[in-house]
């Protein structure tokens, strides 16, 4: 039978460690393979966000990852592919305190290969520049043009005025790599801003912690105030993660989700990362939410067809109608969250008809 540890409880199961060096010691070890690609994803991940909270580790907490490291160069000749992972587990691995000197080397070499030129992705590009820079590396090719267009794709609120995971994503990416993770202003033109907003405005009414803690932190990182409405909502879920120590059910679980939430509140001024885990394989799950009502709120313009307007005012009297009291109660939320929920209605609402000749 699993345990199960509530992650705000006070009393340490026997045998556990607390904070960071539990978590570093559960993902490098415990969850997969190192030969799982997704290890690599997981690790990058974990690293990252301790790395750009300003977590202290002891040399001691990243002992599970020596053996990885004093190997890493072989690993990125023979793996070029994963350069992007395996670049950002170094220089976070490095500047946790792992004591070493590996990736200045490593980024001049990612360069000198020219691998970021094979990158069909802005966002990927930008990602690879970001990770060189963290060690003075400047590419050969520089793309001058590569900012201006990832303000041209931020800066387009109506794409994130729609759902759209995969561009909101990119959206928050973008903001991380282009303010060096909280490290310098990104320079965001006014409409980037409220294409977050847009893109907060769908999360919270699909109720997605994962995506909204994400658009929270991006939007603190560009130097703004997210809805007190969605940070509660997020810190407040942060709460609500379980562990169990059952090997094998890591591959499906909520880590990521658990991950994101901590790092939105770390950079709200919360806490997160603190509680204790046991030792071995550890899996993290949130509990069950309720399920938040942008499905419904579709549906029901959708089938309005000509009838629908891109006016809230007139909508909202016939969106309502079609929610239950917990739908309508988190579509209250929403509209009180954002000073730009109108505006973002309008262009959720497609009303515009296209005029088809006969």
């Amino acid at each position: 039978m699993s345990n199960v540890i509530q992650l705000n409880a006070r009393r340490a199961p026997a045998g556990s460690l607390a904070g960071p060096a539990a978590l570093v010691a559960g993902f490098a070890g415990h969850r997969r393979s190192g030969d799982d690609v997704f290890w690599l994803k997981e690790n990058a991940e974990l690293l990252n966000i301790l790395e750009c909270t300003g977590q202290v580790l002891d040399p001691a907490a990243l002992a599970p990852h020596l053996a990885f490291y004093q190997e890493i160069e072989e690993r990125l000749e023979f793996f070029p592919q994963y350069y992007r992972f395996l670049l950002s587990l170094c220089l976070d691995l490095e500047d946790l305190g792992i004591g070493g000197s590996k990736a200045e080397a490593m980024a001049g070499w990612v360069a000198a290969q020219g691998l970021p030129e094979a990158e069909l992705s802005d966002l990927q590009r930008a990602e690879a520049r970001r990770l060189l820079a963290r060690r003075g590396v400047v590419l050969r090719s520089e793309d001058e043009a590569l900012t201006e267009r990832l303000h041209q794709f931020i800066s387009r609120s109506a794409t994130f005025a729609l759902p759209n995971k995969k561009a909101a994503y990119e959206l928050t990416h973008i903001v991380f790599y282009l303010s060096e993770y909280g490290r310098k202003d990104p320079e965001l033109p006014p409409q980037a801003l409220i294409s977050l907003e847009y893109a907060g405005i769908l999360a919270y009414l699909e109720q997605n912690a994962d995506l909204l803690a994400e658009i929270c932190v991006a939007m603190r990182y560009a130097g703004a105030t997210p809805s007190s409405i969605w940070e509660n909502w997020v810190l407040d879920t942060a709460g609500t993660f379980t562990v169990l120590d059952d090997p094998g059910r890591a591959a499906q679980d909520d880590y990521h989700e658990y991950l994101v939430c901590g790092w939105a509140a770390r950079v709200a001024g919360a806490q997160a990362f603190e509680e204790p885990l046991p030792p071995g394989s550890v899996a993290f799950y949130r509990e069950a939410a309720l399920a938040g009502p942008l499905r419904a709120i579709s549906e029901c313009i959708f089938h309005m067809g000509a009838g629908r307007s891109d006016d809230w005012g007139v909508m909202a009297p016939r969106v309502r109608a079609a929610l239950g009291q917990t739908g309508h109660g988190i579509l209250t939320e929403a509209v009180a969250s954002s000073t730009h929920f109108d505006s973002f209605f309008a262009g959720f609402a497609r009303a515009a008809r296209m005029q088809v000749a006969v």
